[in-house]
């Protein structure tokens, strides 16, 4: 008998502190998102996951407690915030610009995960491959400007001072110019009307020019011919959302980042400005253990 009460207490301690029904929702569905709920959905067999169109969610109020909604777009975030009551909340795929007009103060039960790399992290990406660096370059819009304190914050931390110019008309190189002289590297920040598919090649063979390394805003740019950039693929979406419904709602993050994430680097880039380019896995390893406390 004292073997099976033992064998039942094990059962209850491998079992979640509580399942739930797990709702994404958005605008409208596609494969990649039901790819991304049917992955979910295989990861946390005990919870009941599903996509509900927005247009098919009642008001927030009328799902119960016991829910925990996930939105994919600003519109299903929109809808969140004209209820100040309803079930635990995360929005997710909302970047910090497209968040900018948010109100002061959000639904209790909200909470957001940014869709940017971290400022803190792309910093620290620089520092461990600029070890030298003194200055980052950073260009801003009416739109960005207001993440300049969180950049200038990051630099300090790597010993870094931070140079910006306003960049109102991407015709106008003269900013660029002017950051590629006054610092050692330009930080590539995630404002989509800076950096774009229409700015690239004119920021990148500037950048190459004046033997200026550029470190992010994101994969693609790597790609395109930045040196190097943290991001977050759906393996780290996934276990970044975990980690946030592993804990009860009450310590959901307000704000963060994803705490998942990768690095991606251009070797090619990296040989022409004779930079000494540690693997991706370790440069991430690294990375990590600078969060750990």
């Amino acid at each position: 008998m004292s073997r099976l009460i033992l064998l039942y207490c094990c059962l209850l301690i491998a079992l979640p502190a509580w399942a739930a029904e797990i709702i994404f929702s958005s605008t409208a569905g596609n494969p990649a998102i039901q790819g991304f709920v049917n992955e979910l959905q295989q990861r946390r067999p005990h919870d009941q996951v599903s996509f509900v169109a927005l247009n098919k969610l009642p008001a927030p109020s009328q799902l119960p407690d016991t829910n925990r909604l996930i939105l994919l777009d600003r519109p299903a975030l929109d809808w969140r915030l004209t209820d100040p009551a309803g079930p635990p909340t995360l929005g997710m795929r909302i970047s910090r610009i497209q968040a900018r007009d948010l109100p002061a103060t959000l639904p209790a039960q909200l909470s957001l995960l940014w869709s940017d790399p971290s400022p803190q992290r792309q910093m620290r990406l620089a520092r461990l491959l600029l070890p030298a660096a003194k200055r980052a370059g950073l260009l801003f819009d009416a739109d960005s400007a207001f993440l300049l304190e969180e950049y200038r914050q990051a630099a300090t931390e790597q010993d870094m001072r931070l140079v910006t110019r306003r960049w109102p008309d991407t015709r106008d190189s003269r900013p660029l110019l002017y950051l590629l002289s006054h610092s050692d590297l330009l930080l590539g920040i995630n404002d989509t009307s800076l950096f774009n598919s229409l700015t690239v090649k004119n920021l990148l063979l500037t950048s190459y020019t004046h033997q200026r390394p550029v470190i992010g805003p994101s994969a693609s740019f790597v790609q395109a011919g930045s040196l190097a950039s943290t991001y977050s693929d759906q393996s780290d979406w996934l276990d970044s959302l975990e980690d946030i419904l592993n804990q009860s709602p009450d310590r959901w993050p307000k704000y963060s980042y994803p705490s998942h994430f990768k690095v991606t680097s251009n070797p090619q880039v990296a040989r022409s400005l004779a930079i000494e380019l540690p693997s991706n896995e370790s440069l991430a390893q690294k990375l990590v253990e600078g969060e750990q406390p």
